[in-house]
């Protein structure tokens, strides 16, 4: 596949060599065997695979919230493997934004409030800069109107908006969604992967871990693992687009 339009952008995510393994009782167990690929700047990519495929543990590897037991992790030119905990934990809140399937919302705090939650360990915004972001972050996912509303008071969808708008407040050098449409209808997932697709033509970068291979028709990439291995890496080129797909849906009855 054509992979010209992505060699001149900067590189966000170089994986060499990941392996991970879990002792279990006597047993080991290898999650992840030996998986390489990098991800440039601006590409929306899906990692897919079936349940014990090595995608959660990927996932949690891209996400520093866990170390490769072999292999060298470069985000956005830092190698993260011989980081200390406490080193990683700044490099993950600057450089990643995260969107999950269950939203990871405050239930009893506004949507700005939520928002801001990532900057309040990033000492260079002062609590009127916090507040700020915050709201543009909020008007970029739609929710100019909803600032102050809290998550109880809102849908499924808008929910995850609010998530999306808190992973993008920090501005991060990658945007990681874990299964983000899993708990939505269809005509919301839709919705969702329109919000997706429009901060991707924004030059975004994204990497998406989903088991639906539909959502792989909507992105520019597409990696699948099968046993801890990457079993194939393709490019699209041909990209569905998500508004028209949404357009195409019956409406919600109100």
């Amino acid at each position: 596949m054509d992979k010209t339009f992505t060699t001149n952008k900067r590189e966000i995510i170089r994986l060499e060599g990941i392996t991970r393994d879990f002792h279990v009782g006597e047993e080991i167990v290898h999650a992840l065997r030996g998986v390489s690929f990098t991800i440039n700047e601006g590409e929306f990519v899906t990692i897919m695979g079936t349940s014990g495929s090595g995608k959660s543990t990927l996932l949690n590897t891209l996400g520093c919230l866990d170390t490769p037991t072999k292999g060298e992790y470069y985000l956005d030119g830092t190698p993260v493997r011989s980081m200390g905990k406490n080193a990683r934990a700044t490099l993950r809140n600057r450089k990643i934004g995260f969107v999950f399937q269950s939203y990871n919302l405050l239930p009893k705090t506004t949507a700005i409030e939520n928002v801001e939650l990532p900057l309040m360990y990033n000492p260079s915004f002062n609590a009127v800069q916090r507040r700020e972001k915050a709201i543009e972050s909020l008007v970029a996912v739609g929710l100019g109107d909803r600032l102050n509303h809290k998550s109880n008071q809102m849908s499924g969808g808008q929910m995850q908006r609010v998530a999306i708008a808190r992973a993008l407040v920090n501005s991060p050098a990658v945007i990681l969604a874990d299964e983000a449409t899993g708990n939505l209808d269809t005509r919301t997932s839709f919705e969702i992967l329109v919000l997706f697709q429009k901060l991707h033509a924004e030059g975004r970068t994204i990497i998406f871990v989903t088991h639906n291979p539909e959502i792989a028709c909507y992105t520019s990439r597409n990696i699948t693992l099968k046993d801890g291995r990457v079993v194939s890496d393709t490019y699209n080129n041909n990209i569905l687009s998500a508004a028209e797909a949404l357009a195409k849906l019956p409406k919600n009855d109100d």
